[in-house]
């Protein structure tokens, strides 16, 4: 439309390539093409992901002449080796730990824990350390049901008791043991026994001087509007994508100090009682094998003593890598700086009195 000298001010349409007179430079619409061209950002950003993993491939087919040299490198099949060993141990408990986690939190009522335990925390404590004995898996098992406890309003101090005993005395775990140590069948006693007792005296000490402001109780957001089956299922895909991605991340740090770790040390360590101890619970810690398959491990160190062998059939299931990095993520990282050093102290220290007395 064309504007004449006649007409009056304001009566003519405004040309969009004009500027407005609301502010500097401002265009009508101009607002909206900004939106428009940060969604444009974004999409592009969004897009460019599958351009970087097809890089990515591309770069690692090109390269694969120096990858395969550098895996194939006996430091890095040894890696390897102990990285798929961890995970494909504790994978499949792990799994189990979360299906039943996942079971108490949907489909058990709160009502059923508070008629379970006693109501005194200080009884509830030993009653959870035995209930341990009925699950059939290990550590990385006990931390999803720990929480699952938690979230059911559990007493901390027994979820905790619960945490430590069931990777430890667990039927599986004892049957193992018998096999692996078969001249020595009071391995099996002892290790149940140093076990309960210091799940129980964690689950105390914590009772007694546990804040909790130190402990994050795991939470899962409210499925509104679903069904049991689907909040079920929910709830497993969640606690697996968590809980799995601090196992991968343990055992890649299991992987690494075992891979570095010289043989020496452990024939040097062999000679002094107490260095073999503290040798063996440190090891526990660093190589982060499953419970299920500890006893063989530890029956393999001929050159060590019976109680230092039990330190690290003890401190194994209760400490380790992958078991303070799933803690950290369950729990918070507050409560596993400080639980972590605490279960290994009582637990090289039970196993010590338990093995003086019966081995």
């Amino acid at each position: 439309m064309a504007i004449t000298e006649d007409a009056p001010p304001g009566a003519a349409e405004r040309d969009p390539a004009r500027p407005s007179d609301d502010g500097p430079g401002e265009r009508p619409g101009q607002a909206g093409r900004e939106g428009h061209a940060g969604q444009d950002g974004q999409e592009s950003r969004r897009l460019s992901s599958p351009l970087i993993l097809t890089m990515t491939l591309l770069l690692a087919v090109l390269a694969q002449s120096p990858i395969r040299g550098v895996l194939g490198t006996p430091l890095m099949q040894s890696w390897m080796t102990v990285f798929v060993a961890v995970t494909v141990q504790a994978l499949p408990f792990l799994v189990l730990g979360v299906l039943l986690s996942a079971a108490i939190a949907v489909f058990v009522p709160p009502s059923f824990f508070a008629r379970a335990l006693p109501s005194r925390p200080a009884l509830a404590v030993p009653v959870a350390g035995m209930a341990g004995a009925v699950l059939p898996g290990c550590e990385c098992a006990s931390v999803p049901v720990a929480g699952a406890l938690v979230r059911r309003g559990v007493t901390p101090a027994a979820a905790l008791a619960f945490l430590l005993s069931a990777p430890a005395i667990n039927p599986i775990v004892l049957t193992a043991t018998a096999v692996a140590f078969p001249r020595n069948p009071e391995m099996v006693l002892a290790r149940f026994l140093a076990s309960l007792l210091v799940a129980c005296a964690m689950g105390w000490l914590w009772q007694r001087l546990g804040r909790t402001d130190w402990l994050r109780p795991p939470a899962h957001g409210a499925h509104e509007g679903a069904t049991r089956g689907e909040t079920f299922w929910n709830s497993v895909r969640h606690d697996t994508v968590h809980a799995g991605g601090f196992l991968v991340l343990g055992a890649m740090a299991a992987a690494t100090l075992k891979a570095a770790t010289p043989a020496t040390w452990l024939r040097t360590a062999a000679d002094n009682p107490l260095v073999s101890v503290l040798a063996l619970a440190v090891l526990a810690v660093l190589l982060s094998i499953c419970s299920e398959a500890d006893a063989f491990v530890a029956a393999s160190l001929t050159q060590f003593s019976l109680t230092a062998k039990l330190v690290f059939l003890v401190v194994g299931p209760m400490i380790d890598l992958k078991l303070f990095a799933m803690q950290a993520g369950t729990f918070g990282r507050a409560f596993a700086l400080r639980f972590a050093p605490a279960t290994f102290a009582l637990a090289v220290a039970g196993a010590v009195v338990t093995g003086t007395v019966l081995l």
